[in-house]
């Protein structure tokens, strides 16, 4: 009797908590303790993001301050603010002019805003203050969307988003501990993955003295494989990516008013890898090689296609990290190869005619 008693009671209190563990499903309870589980793992990375805008917000400051004696919170604020409304999409007509003109005025502001402060710095040092404010910048956003996605998620008991946003922050925090890392390498002065293409231009330069043909921007003259060639890079060492799309058709229209023939047009720049690709691997194609948002890529299309002349790129494959960050030796040893890639192409040019080669990307730290 005994025996069958205890048997009684274990099987009421499995069924009472068969019951309970029901309901609680039924209520979704499970849910609930899984988005408090998310949250808080979602909170503990937060903190991380902020704790890397803090970083590079102090390290920001303390650069500008061993520039100058101002105080350069009120230049940190605006810039950790400023932001860019895009232009009316819904009518596309003249879209790309309307783009250009708030980027060149966001880019003249940027600049305006650091030269004010650091008026005794060099052109140089000026570039990596910018440069700096726009990591920061970047920074601050991430945390304030995540902190926004998370609240809201809370607010709304909207359980799908807090799910989705935990499944995101393992990249989020990465990439925001890349451009972390990468703010050092800027004030050091270092050059970086992106300066691939800036660093090929500037191999196959020999002794020819830069000119001017674009806002931090310039071109040199020189010989390839017999072949008249004009080789377009952002001017250095400073921090800057130039402005290769006016510079490509300016030198372009320059060169048919004096009659010079091009051949070809080729543009060299850092690109993302796939994962399972080597770093440093190159690829050729057609097209223009050059990430922007539109207004600089345009006018080498552009440019291209009113004369005919044939547009090739060639890139460099690394990762986002290493595009931001100190230049591999792969990446450097690429453009070594990059180098006899142009000169294969130059090769099937009559040798009346001439080449221009655009180093496409953030030329810091290359003269």
């Amino acid at each position: 009797m005994a025996g069958a008693n205890i048997t009684d009671w274990i099987s009421a209190i499995s069924q009472l908590v068969f019951m309970i563990i029901f309901i609680m499903l039924f209520l979704g309870f499970n849910q609930r303790f899984q988005v408090y589980i998310w949250s808080k793992n979602i909170k503990a990375k937060l903190f991380i993001l902020e704790s890397l805008a803090h970083e590079s917000r102090n390290k920001t400051a303390e650069y500008i301050k061993s520039l100058t004696r101002e105080d350069p919170e009120s230049i940190i604020n605006k810039a950790i603010d400023y932001f860019v409304i895009q232009p009316v999409d819904i009518e596309p007509t003249d879209i790309i002019r309307r783009l250009e003109n708030l980027l060149r005025t966001r880019e003249e502001r940027f600049e305006n805003l650091v030269k004010n402060l650091l008026k005794g710095a060099s052109r140089f040092e000026q570039s990596i203050a910018e440069t700096a404010l726009e990591i920061t910048a970047v920074l601050y956003s991430v945390f304030k969307q995540v902190r926004h996605l998370l609240l809201t998620g809370q607010k709304t008991n909207n359980w799908i988003l807090i799910m989705q946003l935990e499944m995101l922050m393992p990249q989020i925090v990465k990439q925001a501990q890349a451009y972390r890392k990468a703010l050092d390498a800027f004030l050091e002065g270092k050059p970086i993955g992106d300066g691939a293409g800036p660093l090929v231009a500037f191999r196959l330069i020999r002794t020819s003295e830069p000119k001017e043909i674009a806002k931090d921007t310039v071109y040199y003259e020189t010989s390839i494989e017999g072949r008249r060639a004009f080789v377009i890079k952002a001017r250095g060492p400073e921090s800057n990516t130039g402005h290769p799309g006016v510079a490509v058709e300016n030198l372009v229209n320059k060169l048919k008013k004096q009659g010079v023939n091009i051949g070809m047009i080729i543009t060299i720049d850092a690109a993302l890898k796939l994962e399972g690709e080597e770093t440093g691997s190159i690829a050729e194609g057609v097209g223009a090689a050059i990430g922007d948002p539109g207004p600089e890529k345009i006018r080498i299309e552009r440019t291209a296609a009113a004369y005919n002349i044939p547009l090739y790129a060639l890139i460099i494959k690394m990762s986002m990290e290493e595009a931001i960050h100190e230049m591999k030796k792969e990446i450097a040893e690429a453009a070594d190869r990059v180098v006899e890639r142009i000169k294969e192409l130059v090769k099937t040019l009559p040798e009346n005619s001439a080449v221009i080669i655009a180093g496409i990307g953030n030329t810091i730290g290359i003269a």
